[in-house]
């Protein structure tokens, strides 16, 4: 059996292609370059913007030292004009709406598993391997994605818009271990990468300051924030795109009997609406729409579904019910009131283990009622 492992320069990754290599199959690696600033900044008109020595060089370096441990070649292969028009553009269109999307979500819907999965088809591999945190279980005709043994890493959420057809072919070999396990094989075998610290940062964004990445893109116009309950005018925000729903850190409120937490904004007017206390009524919704859904096996929600979502990562498991709207769009209610479902992230859907797939939230709603159409009647 033929794979190709994505060897991103992480531990993760480095113990996929060793695993896989112990078991006896015919295994190689590549590294994917998926952002490049000069040209990113030369596709703007701007190519001036200084930027930093770009992480992913170094951990094409990590990941050539990994293969060379493990004897494995390495390819290098280019997807940067893939990942700046499927990823980074809709990326940017979506923060100039005013909403928040997910661009690892992203990344994996159209890079990994997509132009990836092309490469790796077109040039004679018969699977896909990656170092995500997640376990597939593969049927004769169909395959389930399920969440990673380990709760705290489980990965499944970023990978739910995931294209079926690559699902059917793709091999999560640290599904099965904890992190600890997965360190505790890369120090043993003295990978260059067995303490090396995860990545924290967006992938074209590296461990930079977000908020000043953005600026290059998406121009600073600072304007009011509002304490929604008494209308006071509490400071300056430094620019409404820059914020999400939930958001505590970063407000420069903080002096006025604080803690503050974003409740809304309104990107014509410029202004961010704040309130008090993470279980203030404002931060809660009771339903949902969702669409551009992605299903991994067949679901005709022809009535109402009971299951458990996520909508960001690492959130607790929330009882929901789906019922379908159209065929690419559904609407979820909720069990219990949830805090700070955002428009443009991911509502990910899961029975038990099993990630069922997911989609992007559209609307947010509280008896019946988006949160602008709350916000207009108290602004």
């Amino acid at each position: 059996m033929k794979i190709l492992v994505g060897l991103s320069g992480g531990v993760d990754s480095a113990v996929a292609a060793y695993l896989l290599k112990e078991q006896g199959h015919e295994v190689e690696c590549a590294f994917m370059r998926n952002w490049d600033s000069l040209t990113n900044n030369d596709y703007l008109g701007n190519p001036t913007i200084n930027d930093e020595v770009c992480a992913q060089e170094i951990d094409y370096e990590d990941a050539l030292a990994v293969a060379d441990l493990l004897g494995l070649p390495l390819r290098r292969v280019d997807f940067v004009k893939e990942y700046w028009d499927d990823v980074f553009v809709t990326f940017i269109d979506e923060y100039k709406k005013g909403r928040t999307p997910n661009p690892d979500i992203l990344c994996n819907k159209h890079i990994k598993f997509k132009a990836f999965y092309e490469y790796a088809k077109n040039n004679g591999f018969d699977w896909l391997a990656t170092g995500h945190y997640a376990r597939v279980v593969h049927e004769e005709n169909q395959s389930f994605l399920l969440k990673g043994v380990d709760s705290n890493k489980d990965q499944t959420y970023f990978l739910c818009q995931m294209p079926t057809n690559a699902l059917e072919h793709t091999l999560f070999p640290i599904g099965d271990l904890t992190k600890d396990e997965v360190r505790r094989i890369a120090d043993q075998l003295k990978l260059p990468v067995a303490k090396k610290k995860d990545s924290t940062g967006i992938c074209f964004i590296g461990e930079r300051n977000f908020r000043e990445f953005l600026k290059n893109y998406l121009p600073a116009k600072d304007g009011n924030i509002i304490d929604i309950e008494t209308k006071n005018i509490l400071g300056r925000h430094q620019g409404v795109l820059y914020y999400t729903l939930g958001q505590r850190k970063g407000l420069g409120v903080g002096g006025n009997e604080g803690p503050w937490f974003v409740i809304g904004k309104d990107i014509f007017k410029n202004e961010l609406y704040v309130a008090r206390k993470e279980d203030n009524p404002w931060l809660f919704s009771d339903s949902c729409t969702v669409g551009s859904l992605n299903w991994f096996n067949p679901i005709e929600l022809n009535e109402p579904l009971n299951c458990t979502a996520k909508f960001r990562y690492r959130q607790a498991d929330n009882k929901v019910i789906l019922h379908r709207i159209d065929e690419t769009t559904i609407h979820i209610e909720f069990v219990d009131p949830i805090s700070s479902v955002t428009p443009g992230q991911e509502a990910v859907f899961y029975q038990d283990d099993q990630c069922l797939g997911g989609g992007v939230i559209e609307k947010v709603l509280k008896k019946g009622e988006t949160l602008e159409e709350r916000l207009t009647k108290v602004i």
